[in-house]
């Protein structure tokens, strides 16, 4: 399987030329579903030159950045830690925007909505914060009910009212955005909770090495997906909703839930010696995988099962984000920098 040489001896050349290995046959291109992009935004071409390179860095801050996303319309990148802060960054620059400081222990997640200019975040302090990301100097409301610490949280992909978090009890709670309750408790998440993009059927949810497909309205579980030997670190879905990746530090695994083929696993990559954490799927080529692993990303093309390897941090890659909009992707890592891709 072709790797990308040391960075610090490869030359532009000899980097393209394994790039275009890596997807020699056309496989990216054939998977790439009309769907899944923007006809006014970047369409990839022939795969020969593709490129996967690093395009800005900041220092995000002076401890452990564990979480990241952007903004629906690609502009804002947030990320938070272990500093206990959320810092939003203009995309363009990667200049902060502003910093969000009211969460009195460490911040474990943070998720813009996907149809507000809102956003939200989740810490050992047992709470979700509710910020306005056009004017964040302060939160406008703080969910409290967890009894443990808050590890995950998301918005719902198109009910505007409904906010999402898990604990490390394994305890999920719905929350109306609008007026601050609590609408639901239920059990079955505790490393990360994800709703299934566009439609918004499902609910992924992981706890230890199970991965539970919730159904959004009744909070029955759909699906049981088993397989992974070690805990789940994170899960993300691709564009289209049909399909989820789940990693584990040894193994990462992708399964259909698309019609006729719900919770099969169709594709899975076992770890070789680099401990995988965060994955995201490539926002131009669909079978293209992003796996952040301690220091490095892996590419994986499913189809065709090839991986390389891409130096990218000086820690462990904790979080990954795409923008559907911009193309970019972000990594956060324990080196207390963000980075962005393309």
């Amino acid at each position: 399987m072709p790797a990308l040489p040391d960075s610090g001896s490869s030359s532009e050349a000899s980097m393209m030329a394994d790039m275009d290995g890596f997807v020699e046959d056309g496989s990216l291109d054939d998977n790439v579903s009309e769907s899944s992009l923007s006809h006014d935004d970047i369409e990839p071409r022939d795969p020969v030159g593709f490129t996967f390179t690093e395009v800005n860095t900041v220092r995000a801050s002076t401890r452990k950045v564990v979480c990241c996303h952007f903004s629906s319309d690609g502009k804002l990148l947030a990320s938070g830690g272990h500093d206990k802060k959320a810092v939003l960054w203009y995309t363009d620059t990667l200049k902060p925007k502003t910093t969000l400081d009211e969460h009195v222990s460490m911040i474990t997640d943070v998720r813009f909505s996907p149809s507000m200019p809102r956003l939200a975040t989740s810490s050992f302090d047992k709470t979700v914060r509710l910020w306005d990301a056009d004017n964040p100097g302060y939160s406008l409301r703080t969910f409290m009910g967890h009894n443990a610490v808050v590890i995950s949280l998301d918005f719902h992909p198109n009910k505007d009212d409904l906010l999402c978090s898990c604990d490390g009890d394994g305890e999920i709670r719905y929350w109306s955005i609008n007026n601050g309750s609590c609408t639901r408790v239920f059990k079955g998440g505790m490393a990360q909770v994800r709703f299934q993009p566009l439609l918004g059927r499902y609910l992924a949810a992981a706890a230890e090495n199970v991965l539970s497909i919730l159904d959004v309205e009744t909070q029955a579980c759909r699906q049981t997906l088993q397989g992974h030997t070690k805990p789940i670190d994170s899960v993300c879905w691709d564009s289209t909703g049909d399909l989820l990746a789940s990693v584990s530090e040894d193994s990462v695994r992708v399964w259909a839930l698309g019609s006729g083929s719900e919770g099969e696993c169709v594709h899975e990559l076992s770890c070789d010696g680099n401990k995988f954490h965060s994955a995201v799927f490539h926002p131009t080529w669909p079978s293209l995988l992003l796996i952040g692993c301690y220091q490095s990303l892996e590419l994986w093309n499913m189809s065709e099962n090839k991986t390389m390897t891409l130096p990218a941090h000086d820690g462990l890659i904790t979080a990954l984000a795409v923008s559907n909009v911009t193309r970019l992707v972000a990594s956060a890592s324990h080196d207390k920098s963000v980075k962005l891709w393309k």
